[in-house]
């Protein structure tokens, strides 16, 4: 007897695979064409930064879960000491945000 269940997710398989692959291949076609530097692409990457910025903020000052039992000093604190290292250290983010975290559990854990 055939299953028709395992025929049915096998088909939504290659479907998702196939409808995948083909927005990507699209997109492989069309990336030298789309010139990156232009006003379309400066105004998403101000956008998305406003968004990260905006998400970022909102987590420092209204956050959500186990973070709101942390106090905002600690928090404002941590981010302060990453924007320092950041700038101090040739921006490189990587050891900012290591900074700006280690800062902020060592604060948490300690108090």
């Amino acid at each position: 007897m055939i299953d028709v269940q395992a025929i049915d997710i096998g088909l939504v398989t290659l479907g998702a695979i196939g409808a995948t692959y083909l927005w990507r291949g699209l997109g492989v076609l069309f990336a030298s064409r789309i010139n990156h530097e232009g006003a379309v692409f400066q105004w998403v990457t101000c956008v998305s930064y406003a968004m990260l910025g905006g998400l970022i903020a909102r987590m420092i000052v209204l956050p959500i879960g186990p973070l709101t039992q942390t106090p905002l000093a600690f928090r404002v604190f941590g981010v302060v000491v990453g924007l320092t290292v950041f700038f101090l250290l040739g921006r490189r983010v990587l050891l900012a945000v290591c900074a700006g975290v280690g800062t902020f559990i060592l604060l948490v854990s300690a108090f």
